[in-house]
């Protein structure tokens, strides 16, 4: 009884969170920590069309790398499984993101295993929401904030809204420093109540945006 209870402060907290959030991009108390710093996000529009949280390095000069060292994308936090996102949707969508990410990134340089002088490094994770309550994490009882909020509360029937969220970053290899800085939330399949189970589909489509506008990025159009 109580962890129902603190199912439905958690989903509460999350639409609170995304209440009035008309950009559809994500608040500073849903940043995982995965990136060190934050202070430096703008918001601009992807190729896309999509709403984005980037920063790019005023310095920045793709012409001045040769290759990329790719590591697969995480998790971060690790999620836990739910009856709603079971640990098969879990895995199938990091499989997919970090396919189709994968390829995107190739699309820009060549992908190599050691870092040279001339390499940029890339990492990514999809991320939870940092949304707390009664000291409850909001990914913890929602893994990874795939399921954010309810909505037809007052009827019984609560049609689910999912988000995916991700973040990302190209680093210089010869400094360590991070060049590029990426923070998106997008809006996936909504579902038809909480006892829905949520599969790859429900935010392939996300996904799919995500890795065009990787492959689409230019710093010099701003794309």
């Amino acid at each position: 009884m109580r962890t129902h209870t603190l199912f439905k402060v958690a989903v509460l907290s999350g639409l609170l969170a995304l209440t009035g959030c008309a950009s559809k991009v994500a608040e500073p108390d849903q940043y995982s920590g995965f990136l060190k710093d934050y202070s430096n996000l703008q918001q601009t529009t992807s190729a896309t069309g999509k709403p984005t949280l980037r920063w790019v390095d005023p310095s920045y000069n793709p012409a001045h790398y040769d290759n990329i060292v790719y590591h697969d994308i995480t998790y971060y936090p690790v999620p836990k499984a739910s009856t709603q996102i079971g640990a098969h949707t879990l895995e199938e969508l990091r499989t997919y993101t970090n396919e189709k990410i994968k390829t995107a990134v190739a699309q820009h340089k060549p992908l190599v295993k050691t870092a040279g002088p001339r390499s940029l490094i890339f990492r990514g994770a999809i991320t939870g929401v940092s949304a707390k309550k009664e000291g409850l994490q909001f990914y913890e009882v929602v893994p990874v904030a795939l399921v954010v909020a309810g909505t037809e509360m007052a009827t019984g029937h609560r049609t689910m809204d999912t988000h995916l969220f991700f973040e990302g970053e190209l680093i210089d290899a010869a400094t360590n420093k991070p060049v590029v800085k990426v923070v998106r939330m997008g809006e996936g399949n909504d579902l038809n109540n909480e006892s829905t189970p949520m599969t790859l589909a429900t935010l392939k489509q996300v996904i799919d945006d995500m890795a065009t506008d990787t492959a689409m990025f230019d710093v010099k159009g701003t794309k």
